[in-house]
């Protein structure tokens, strides 16, 4: 099985909010995950994310590849 670790979309129209999880790459975008990893809200200024550090290490760990926007967001937080 290969998991990647992505975001699901959430909220309403005009107000998205993003789930970030681990979840199986057959997956459908917003399909039922493995774990959720933490959260990010690009409507707040400045836009708000946190990450469950811990957690996101073990699914790296294990082979777990993350999406192109993930990966940026870890850059920014320094994972």
């Amino acid at each position: 099985m290969a998991v990647k670790i992505r975001m699901t979309r959430m909220g309403s129209k005009r107000k998205p909010f993003y789930r970030i999880v681990a979840l199986d790459s057959k997956t459908r975008r917003d399909g039922r995950p493995l774990e959720f990893l933490g959260y990010y809200n690009p409507m707040t200024e400045p836009p708000e994310v946190k990450l469950e550090d811990e957690r996101i290490t073990y699914w790296l760990e294990q082979g777990a590849i993350p999406s192109d926007t993930v990966r940026s967001l870890l850059q920014k937080k320094g994972q």
